[in-house]
């Protein structure tokens, strides 16, 4: 179980995402830098209790519009090996010390985190609160067969496509935007000829 510490966080997760943002390819911001704030968003517990895993909803108004993003985050208490590139940067942490916050979708922790809520074997925990479902976040799979883990991480205008050897694809749609009745949520998984989603 996560444990959720009232503290500080210097710099904030806002204003790391700030610097961060614009480098992404499916940002959709204005060119002055966006200007995020907290709309949402969800923690999965990681099962050692060694990574925190946080899917953050942001919105920027620096754009044309109000643009809505998923950013899945973990954060660890040492580099991730290998994930320099997935870096969104370094924070101070009031209770844990130095703490390195990376893009999930290439942290294999988050990953397997993920699909394990997509299965249903996993429950999103509150965002704010220690020890707390949080009921609004609904999963659902159909097909056969369990996803594998093994992904291909790409980024794209669109979001974020992990893809395994066998051409299994989960795609996180990173700009949010309202969906209607049987549309599909945040994630989409193309799965054995079929459609999953979350």
């Amino acid at each position: 179980m996560a444990v959720i510490h009232d503290t500080t966080l210097e710099p904030s997760k806002l204003e790391l995402l700030a610097s961060w943002l614009p480098s992404r390819p499916w940002y959709r911001g204005g060119a002055a830098g966006p200007e995020p704030a907290k709309a949402g968003g969800f923690r999965l517990d990681d099962p050692r209790g060694e990574v925190g895993i946080e899917f953050i909803v942001v919105t920027d108004a620096s754009g044309p519009q109000p643009t809505t993003y998923l950013v899945p985050l973990t954060y660890r208490g040492a580099p991730l090996e290998g994930a320099e590139h997935a870096l969104v940067g370094t924070m101070e942490h009031g209770v844990l010390g130095r703490r390195w916050a990376y893009d999930g979708c290439h942290d294999a922790v988050l990953v397997d985190q993920l699909v394990a809520l997509i299965e249903g074997r996993a429950q999103a925990q509150d965002q704010n609160i220690s020890d707390a479902p949080a009921r609004e976040v609904i999963a659902s799979c159909t097909g056969a067969g369990a996803l594998s883990t093994d992904f291909t991480v790409t980024d794209d205008q669109d979001g974020t496509a992990l893809t395994t050897p066998q051409g299994t694809t989960l795609r996180l749609h990173r700009a949010l935007r309202p969906a209607p009745d049987g549309a599909r949520g945040a994630f989409a998984v193309v799965h054995s000829g079929s459609d999953s989603r979350a």
